[in-house]
This record gives structure tokens, C-alpha cells and sequence, in this order.
């Protein structure tokens, strides 16, 4: 067996190459009922072909974007590869968003329309009026109803693969839309099959989908296994029991994960955690989140000390990898550049700094640039030169393995999601009781970070962890919640009249308080 980012000979890669070579493979699996729900290269295909029709009829055409807001599933697939046969422009959307967070998204992003779940459309209450295709019989009906052969074959790029737009956001404001020029769909296209490649991916795989597919890193590894004609299986739910029983019953090969799966798994019992054969493992690949050493030990214990690659990267591009025999000789480092991506680690002032000094982390990435859609001062701001920095703050060792220390962002972490505290504290705000409020992210063992609402509430009012809890919980999605809330007099704050969250967060960390 070759080596993981070895490489491999040039295949074709794509959908559309699969079911025209191998159309009988199996391209996606739902695993529900005995024999599961399948969907063939050559289906999947079809499907999709005739999605891009059912959506040419709402009036989606090449450079357009298309948000999407289904939970993971067969159809979910179907329509991503539909947007890239019609060259539009996938806008995943969180399942979890409210109205208001999904009108965001919606609008922002300028959707000719919107592909969405059924029990999902209350989350499009007061969204622009964009046309629906909702999965179900009205989903159906449109597939059934395509005519024979494509849209338009000028529209294909790269395969028909499709690109993304992912919504990122920093510590002000509202998320922001990760954009390409459509002079990249292709070198996008061809990333994902180089990807695939470095990982020595091929039809004889099949990859484990535990995460969501609307994040940038899930999908992505589901879409490269697709690239080189192996099979996706796809968990709607995650949990840690079902998860190993599926590698066992599907003899997976590969899997993506954060630290929080990998937690979840050793909380498991023991007579559960060791009924399943995960022989057929070759790579658990995690990121999105830090892992403590400690728990990335015990995991490589568990399922094997030379399975477990950890990369680091962001939905604006670049990448670093660390293979498990480097990352047991650099403990907690995030590995080395990928080919073709250059990282810097500079000073306030632009200056490059030496191995073990601490500054902001800079890439330049190998497949091509990208801008914050609507917002050209924050795309400014993130870039020097040909670089660009998302907020991190790391430093390299003497043998140039980067190593993360604390983010210059005030975004946290918790379980591999991206949570913003402006945005909670936005929420907050808006309660008639809350003064003021500070919300940050504090150390967690399971979760890595979790939320710490800081709340001055009004003299007299009777406002209590319950209420602060549930009132995010009635604005943003569910996993924006503070899990941890403290009621100050008074918040601290530096003469320019911001909060000192630093300040906060190392009185819990030292207390476990901050009063």
C-alpha cells in the first residue's frame, strides 16, 4: 500500500468521469434500513444533470450562486454537483440558522435561489424572494420532469466541479462570503483532484461523512473521495457508537474528524469502544479545531499510532499537514506547508520572524486568491502582497513545524465549529434587562472552548442563567448558546472603552470565575 500524500499515477477525476468509466460504482451511500440508500457514479450523474435543469428553470445560470441549506444526505450531494454542471457558485448555509441568520447568508450572498429541506423553510421566513427547490415530492417532480442531455455545454468548468462560497467572519460584523474569480473555478477543480492525489486517494476507498457537510473541511473530503471514484458514506447525525460500527460495516478507510469526535469516542465504554473492527482504516484526518496533546495521544493509541494525519488550514486557502510519525517527534505542532503553499510568521510591522517567536501567521496559497465578497476593506486588511492572514498567531521550530498559540481573532472554537462572540453579544444586547455583556471563549476538555457569557444586567431585574441561555437560544443557532454565564456590577475595559476580554478569560481559567 502506498504512503498517504505520496501520490499516484493521473486519473480522470470527476463525477462525470466516473459514470461514464465505472458507472455501476457506488458513489454515495445513506446508510438506513439493511441495504441503505445508494446512489451509483452513473445516478448520481444523472440526478444531478437534471437538477442543474430543474434549477435552470428558476432562473440559475453560470456565475450565479445558489445557497443550500439541507442536512447531510444523498440529495445534499445532488444538488452541489447540479450548481457545478451549471457553473453556479455553491453557498452552503448552516442547518441550524435562524431566519435572521439565514436571510444574512441569503441575501448577502446575492442567491438566484435556494435549495432547502422541508422542515427547514421556517428558517427562510422574511429571506429575499428567492425561488425554493425543496427536497421531497416537489424535488422529485423536477428531477422527473428534466429533458434529456445538458443545460448547456458551455457552462461546464473543470468537469462540471463545483466551487463554494463559504461565509467566514472575524470578531465585528456580520460572517462574509469567501470568494473566487470564476478564472479559478478550474484551478479549483484541479486543487481537489491534486488534493486527492496527495492523500493517494482512489475507487478502492471508501470515506466516513461525520461531520457537517455544510463546513468547508467535511465537504471538501467528501467531494475529493468523489473526485477519484470511492464511495461516501453519509452519517446525518453524528454518534460516536454508530460512527465505529459504520467503519466496521463499510469498511471505511478514510474519515475526517475534530477533536470532539475523537473525545466522544473515548468517553464510550470500554466493551463498546473495542466491539468493532476498524482494521480497514488507513487515515483519520482532523482539524478545525486545536488538539490537546493528551487526547491526541490516547485517540492514536486507540485506533493506531499511524492513522492519525492532522492538518491545519482555513476556508480562504493554504494548508499545512503533519503525519502521525512527525507529530509524535513535534507533539502539538500542526505539521508543514502542503506543496505549493508558502506560510510566513511576521511581527506587527510586517517583518518576518525567526523560528520560536511568536507573531501572525501569513499564507500565500498554490491554487489562488480570494476576496471577502461585498467587503473589499476587510479583504484589503487581511492581505500583504500576495499573503494573507486570518487572524492566527503561531510560531515555527528550528525544523519549520508551525505550532499555534492563541488567536489574534476573538473567535472561539467549541466542538470544530466557528463560533463569533460579537454576534452573541449582538443577541444579548438586544434583551431589555442586559447593560452590558462580554461573551468568550474559555477552556473546555470536551468541547476545547465554550462560551462564557459576561452579563451586567439592569438594577432590579431578575434575569438568570436560564433566561440568558434562552434567550440566544430563541435568536441564533442552537450551538451558539453560552454554555457558562457570570453576572458582573460592571465590565473592565481599557481607556479606549473596550473590553478586556484577556482579563476575563484569565481570572475564569485561574478561578474558575471572574468575580
Amino acid at each position: 500500500m502506498m504512503t498517504p500524500m505520496s501520490g499516484q499515477s493521473n486519473t480522470a477525476a470527476g463525477v462525470r468521469a466516473h459514470a461514464q468509466s465505472t458507472p455501476d460504482q457506488v458513489a454515495l451511500i445513506e446508510p438506513v434500513g439493511e441495504a441503505g440508500n445508494v446512489r451509483t457514479y452513473a445516478q448520481l450523474d444523472d440526478r444531478a444533470r437534471r437538477a442543474a435543469h430543474a434549477l435552470h428553470g428558476l432562473g440559475v445560470r453560470r456565475g450565479d450562486r445558489v445557497s443550500i441549506m439541507v442536512p447531510n444526505s444523498i440529495e445534499f450531494f445532488e444538488a452541489v454537483h447540479a450548481c457545478g454542471r451549471l457553473g453556479a457558485v455553491v453557498v452552503p448555509i448552516n442547518v441550524h440558522f435562524k431566519a435572521d441568520e439565514t436571510g444574512w447568508i441569503v441575501s448577502d450572498s446575492g442567491s438566484t435561489a435556494v435549495v432547502v429541506a422541508p422542515d427547514l423553510l421556517p428558517a427562510l421566513d422574511g429571506v429575499p424572494d428567492a425561488p425554493r427547490l425543496v427536497i421531497g415530492d416537489d424535488y422529485e417532480r423536477a428531477l422527473a420532469a428534466a429533458p434529456d442531455g445538458e443545460v448547456d455545454d458551455d457552462s461546464r468548468i473543470g468537469d462540471a466541479w463545483p466551487t463554494t462560497m463559504a461565509y467566514t467572519s472575524g470578531t465585528t460584523g456580520r460572517p462574509k462570503g469567501v470568494a473566487i474569480g470564476e478564472d479559478d473555478f478550474r484551478r479549483r477543480a484541479i486543487g481537489v483532484a491534486a488534493s486527492g492525489q496527495r492523500w493517494n486517494l482512489g475507487p478502492d476507498d471508501v470515506h466516513l461523512l461525520v461531520g457537517p457537510s455544510y463546513h468547508s473541511g467535511p465537504l471538501f473530503w467528501a467531494q475529493m473521495h468523489l473526485a477519484f471514484g470511492g464511495s461516501v458514506v453519509i452519517m446525518r447525525k453524528w454518534d460516536a457508537a454508530e460512527a465505529l460500527a459504520l467503519i466496521e460495516r463499510f469498511r471505511v478507510t478514510n474519515v475526517h474528524m475534530v477533536p470532539a469526535n475523537f473525545t466522544r469516542i473515548l468517553e464510550l465504554p470500554d466493551d463498546v469502544r473495542n466491539r468493532f473492527d476498524l482494521s480497514s482504516l488507513k487515515i483519520v484526518a482532523h482539524a478545525a479545531a486545536p488538539c490537546p496533546v493528551p487526547l491526541k495521544r490516547a485517540f492514536m493509541e486507540f485506533v493506531g499510532p499511524d492513522k492519525v494525519w492532522e492538518y491545519f488550514g482555513a476556508s480562504e486557502g493554504g494548508g499545512t499537514v503533519i503525519s502521525p510519525q512527525e507529530w509524535l517527534e513535534h507533539p502539538g505542532s500542526v505539521g508543514r506547508p502542503f506543496p505549493g503553499n508558502d506560510f510566513v510568521v511576521l511581527d506587527d510591522d510586517g517583518n518576518e520572524l525567526p523560528p520560536g517567536e511568536v507573531g501572525t501567521i501569513y499564507t500565500r496559497p498554490a491554487e489562488s486568491s480570494f476576496r471577502y465578497h461585498n467587503d473589499d476593506a476587510k479583504t484589503a486588511a487581511a492581505h500583504r502582497g500576495a499573503f494573507f492572514t486570518v487572524g492566527d498567531a503561531g510560531y515555527f521550530d528550528a525544523d519549520g513545524y508551525l505550532y499555534l498559540t492563541d488567536r489574534k481573532s476573538d473567535m472561539v472554537i467549541s466542538g470544530g465549529v466557528n463560533i463569533y462572540p460579537r454576534e452573541v453579544e449582538d443577541a444579548l444586547l438586544r434583551h431589555p434587562d442586559v447593560v452590558d455583556c462580554a461573551v468568550l471563549g474559555v477552556p473546555d476538555e470536551r468541547w476545547g472552548e465554550v462560551l462564557l457569557a459576561v452579563v451586567q444586567r439592569r438594577d432590579g431585574a431578575s434575569l438568570d442563567e436560564d433566561g440568558v441561555v434562552g434567550w440566544v437560544r430563541e435568536q441564533l443557532a442552537d450551538y451558539k448558546r453560552p454554555r457558562l454565564v457570570e453576572f458582573v456590577d460592571e465590565l473592565p475595559r481599557d481607556p479606549n472603552g473596550k473590553v478586556r476580554k484577556p482579563k476575563l478569560r484569565e481570572a475564569w481559567i485561574a478561578n474558575g470565575t471572574v468575580v
